[in-house]
């Protein structure tokens, strides 16, 4: 087995064989660190939680967890199979192990254990071999670049300690063997970054005197003594005033402090823009933390981060303008270029900085750590606020941060900053729509705002209310006062020259996003350019994996929102987050694309959606009465966490609708003809359980000439069936009828005989529903074929279709066998569904026999199993039968309520046959109720439907009946 080490002293890492490997994004480099801090004990999976999400866990925590581990234990795996048994799962959570000499941590304790013993033994030689390997384990601060949990406090804290005793002992060893002259140089950078140290000041004091440098071990005891001063407001203690007596006697000349030179204010914050619009409450909320902080005392560090162009800068300038008098001793203001290819480095920044607060060229340190260490001494005393413009990193800000005193830090970033504890964190998001429209009037003009409200409407959503692509709109309208908004709303309408169009002068929006995507990682950057041929919708996080042809992508996904080039925009039904591009950058990503790379990563992600939206569709608690796959379905890779994510497959379809059907017109936009009709009808399940009958027509044309184009017998068979169906629900029987007859010529043309069969009870249901005679006969034959293919469902739906047909002629006994064989084999299957159906049509059946508490209970018993499965469709026609029970039972109260619900069920479904039935029994109803002008008015609107839908006996009974009330009622005779 290779050999490895597990390094958390400094950035984490795994090394197999001597090369580190990748571990992925923060979430799984957290949960491995938490089982780093605790190896060869189970860290429980609550804990784990906490540590991943400590402001508010999603509802798949445990199973993202899951996935986290088999990310790592894959990684491991891909080194040597025998790795991944390191992380194991317990009933509890999960346990890392691992020697104590793999663990870097643990091998620092044992050296710096071993260090003491040899000391104890009086051999320093071998104790500075033992420290010395000891400090060489540390590459930086535990767990640097990783945001860190309050739990990991005590070891995190153990650990800094030990290490610093350490730089101690190995410093003091050294000066013990004479090596002063190496100690120093250490020294010097160690009270830089511990100032208030003493033992420190100690040491360097005394090897600067060993040296023969008295003098500068003079001045290192009154820098010490400045620092303790100004940071705790005590002298020092008595071992170093102990050191300076001895000091001064050795001194001749004592030195003459230099009298201090009176300086004014430095000021120099940018000009605050005068058009400077909305964001008061992000301007409030800060500017009540800097007075806050700054009553208390103590220092205070904001981060602003927002996408390109969202107005960060800004906001800080704004906010520091505004606070200005209450930081009497100046402003600072410094771009860090952090999105540039050259991002400054915090030598650089700190000379800066300190040049502006006073310090000359002579007396500027030459270490990092020193200056770091002075520009915390300079602003402890200080009331300044200091506006770090543009960081691309939490490491190039951390050494610019005052340690104490008043001064206030405003940090503007592209990228969030997550490991910069210290921070209060400040999305800026784009702009309300109210507030943009304000900004543009203000650069433009109130008046050529108010000329053309509509166009200016357009150019706002054109620029998604990004502050700087309306500033650029807005320069150009100013400059151009003979363009009108709407010329400029139609030049911006197509999106492959809209960032063409933002662009005047050096204000362009290409540019701005150019910088954050330049500092994308090559994966990061594939990822976002295939995001932006997805087009304006939300996705969830496994689209990320498939785009790449990853298993997993978190790592990737969460480069691209911490850098605000992609949104989280909220969670789905299923509590999976939901993510959207704006749509410039979504344009830029398109231009920065090319067809090659778009086409097979779409690809991916469509099939990984038509394996979702099948497996979901045989998942659903409703057995769907037609084709959702057919035996050739060859979908994606599924996404690792798909099992938790279907586990309520209706909340996933219902999170997935809109992405879903704009997937179906993406499959037939890129040629993926057969990708679009198999999408297509894998959700109509679900639009069927829901009633999304727009979503359904649009879907279906799109997959009808899909399936037309890619030659597909089959495809074109089942869309017209599901085309038929829905038709049928909205009364358009002679289109019905079209599309069922075509399904089934179709079906026998590609030997389909379960299509075939489903089809043609399609066609008996139309001919049923019209009186037809030939309904009887074209169900039977359906029946026969689902007998033959050994369809029971099928089988159950016909025997019921029938049911109603004899029920209609008046043959109650016969009606009631088929309906009872329809109850018995549906009850044999477990089809629920289609049992509720079976109850629901026995209950009428008594209905006509006049046994009406018999029928109102076996009614009650169907709604119960349609709620149950929480089919709002079916439960809306079955309060209509027990509505219209009650009614004729005299308990008018319930029918009312019933009644009322199930004329706006179908409504929303476009039902208008049911909506005249239950318009007629509502009228019936308020007649009873004496109420003959609501009576009247649900009367003459179910007249109304049943002439458009051409229902002459329909029509022609209410007509009567209409006529009988207004005779009985006013005396006269009406007309109809």
């Amino acid at each position: 087995m290779k050999q490895i080490s597990f390094r958390i002293l400094g950035p984490l890492e795994v090394a197999v064989g001597g090369q580190a490997i990748p571990l992925g994004g923060p979430k799984p480099r957290m949960l491995l660190a938490a089982l780093l801090l605790q190896p060869g004990v189970v860290v429980s999976t609550d804990l784990l939680v906490d540590v991943l999400w400590p402001e508010a866990a999603p509802r798949s925590a445990a199973a993202n967890i899951r996935t986290y581990v088999h990310s790592l234990r894959r990684r491991l795996a891909e080194c040597d199979a025998d790795l991944a048994e390191r992380i194991q799962s317990r009933a509890s959570g999960y346990i890392l192990t691992a020697s104590p000499d793999e663990l870097d941590h643990v091998r620092f304790d044992n050296l710096a254990t071993a260090a003491q013993q040899a000391l104890e033994r009086k051999e320093p030689e071998n104790a500075l071999a033992h420290l010395d390997r000891a400090d060489a384990l540390w590459r930086g601060d535990v767990l640097e670049g990783l945001a860190h949990d309050h739990t990991w406090d005590p070891v995190v804290a153990r650990l800094d300690a030990l290490r610093l005793a350490v730089q101690e002992r190995r410093l003091k060893v050294r000066i013990q063997l004479g090596r002063c002259a190496e100690a120093i140089v250490e020294l010097r950078g160690l009270v830089a970054e511990h100032p208030l140290r003493e033992e420190l000041w100690q040491q360097l004091i005394i090897a600067l005197h060993a040296i023969g440098r008295k003098a500068e071990a003079l001045e290192a005891y009154h820098q010490a003594e400045r620092v303790l001063r100004q940071e705790l407001n005590a002298p020092p203690g008595p071992r170093l005033r102990e050191m300076r007596a001895k000091l001064m006697a050795a001194v001749t000349a004592k030195p003459v402090a230099a009298r201090p030179v009176q300086r004014a204010p430095v000021c120099q914050l940018p000009l605050d823009l005068p058009d400077f619009t909305g964001r008061d409450d992000v301007v409030d909320k800060m500017v009540g933390l800097l007075r806050a902080r700054r009553e208390s005392g103590t220092p205070s560090v904001t981060v602003l981060s927002g996408a390109p162009g969202v107005g960060k800068s800004t906001i800080a300038v704004r906010v520091a303008h505004t606070v200005r008098d209450e930081f009497p001793d100046g402003q600072l203001h410094i771009n860090l270029a952090g999105t540039s290819s050259t991002p400054r480095a915090p030598m650089g920044v700190l000379e800066e900085l300190l040049h502006a607060l006073g310090v000359t060229d002579a007396g500027m340190p030459r270490e990092e750590r020193e200056r770091s260490a002075l520009l915390r001494s300079r602003l402890a005393s200080a009331r300044m606020c200091v506006i770090l413009d543009d960081a691309g990193s939490a490491a190039q800000v951390r050494p610019l941060l005052p340690g104490a005193g008043a001064c206030s830090v405003l940090v503007t970033s592209r990228v969030r900053m997550p490991d910069l504890a210290v921070a209060t964190a400040v999305d800026v998001d784009l702009l309300p729509e109210e507030e943009a429209g304000k900004l543009l009037a203000g650069i433009i003009g109130e008046h050529r705002v108010a000329v053309e409200p509509d166009s200016a409407a357009d150019i706002l959503r054109h620029c998604g209310y990004l502050p700087l692509a309306i500033r650029v709109v807005g320069a150009k309208l100013t400059h151009r006062s003979g363009w009108t908004l709407r010329m400029l709303a139609s030049r911006l309408r197509d999106e492959r020259r809209r960032l063409d169009e933002l662009r005047v002068g050096d204000l362009a929006v290409r540019a701005s996003v150019t910088l954050s995507y330049d500092l994308l990682p090559p994966d990061a950057a594939r990822a976002f350019r295939g995001l932006g041929a997805l087009g304006p919708v939300t996705f969830p996080g496994w689209v990320v994996a498939a785009l790449l042809g990853r298993e997993e992508a978190d790592e990737i996904l969460d480069t691209l929102v911490d850098a605000h080039l992609v949104a989280l925009v909220g969670s789905d039904g299923t509590g999976q987050p939901r993510y959207r591009m704006h749509d410039l950058l979504r344009c830029y990503a398109v231009d920065m694309a090319s067809e090659e790379e778009t086409r097979p990563a779409v690809r991916r992600v469509l099939r990984a959606y038509l394996g979702m939206a099948v497996e979901a569709a045989q998942r659903m608690p409703i057995h769907f009465f037609g084709i959702f796959r057919t035996d050739d379905h060859d979908p994606g890779p599924l996404p690792l966490d798909a099992d938790y994510l279907l586990t309520d497959p209706t909340a996933w379809l219902e999170g997935e609708r809109h992405t879903g059907v704009a997937a179906i017109a993406l499959a037939a936009e890129h040629g993926f003809d057969d990708l679009a009709w198999r999408l297509a009808i894998a959700f109509t399940p679900y639009f069927d359980l829901r009633g999304h009958q727009d979503d359904w027509r649009h879907t279906h044309t799109v997959a009808l000439a899909a399936a037309r184009r890619a030659g597909s017998v089959t495809g074109q068979a089942i869309v017209l069936r599901n085309l038929g169906q829905l038709d049928l629900y909205l009364d358009a029987y002679t289109h019905s009828l079209a599309s069922f007859d075509e399904s089934l010529r179709l079906f026998e043309l590609a030997g389909d005989e379960l299509g075939a069969a489903i089809a043609q009870a399609g066609v008996g249901t139309v001919m049923r529903i019209r009186g037809d005679e030939s309904a009887l006969d074209l169900s039977q034959a359906a029946l026969a074929r689902f007998v033959a293919v050994g369809d029971k469902h099928g089988e159950a739906v016909v025997r019921i279709s029938i049911g109603m047909i004899w029920m209609k002629k008046g043959c109650y006994a016969t009606a009631g066998r088929w309906f009872d064989d329809a109850l018995e084999l549906s009850a044999e299957i477990g089809d629920r569904h289609r049992e509720a159906h079976a109850l629901k049509r026995v209950a009428l059946l008594h209905q006509h026999r006049g046994n009406l508490a018999a029928a109102r209970e076996l009614m009650q018993r169907a709604i119960a199993i349609f709620d149950e499965l929480d089919d709002d469709h079916c439960v809306g026609y079955a309060n209509q039968s027990l509505g219209e029970l009650c009614l004729h039972s005299g308990d008018l109260a319930h029918a009312q309520l019933l009644l009322v619900n199930s004329l706006s069920v179908h409504r929303r479904n476009g039902d208008r046959r049911s909506e005249a039935e239950v318009s007629e029994l509502l009228g019936e109803l308020h007649q009873a109720l004496s109420q003959p002008e609501r009576a009247r008015r649900y009367a003459e609107r179910a007249l109304e439907i049943w002439r458009e839908l051409s229902a002459r006996p329909q029509e022609s009974a209410l007509a009567v009946r209409l006529q009988e009330a207004a005779e009985s009622t006013y005396g006269v005779v009406a007309t109809a």
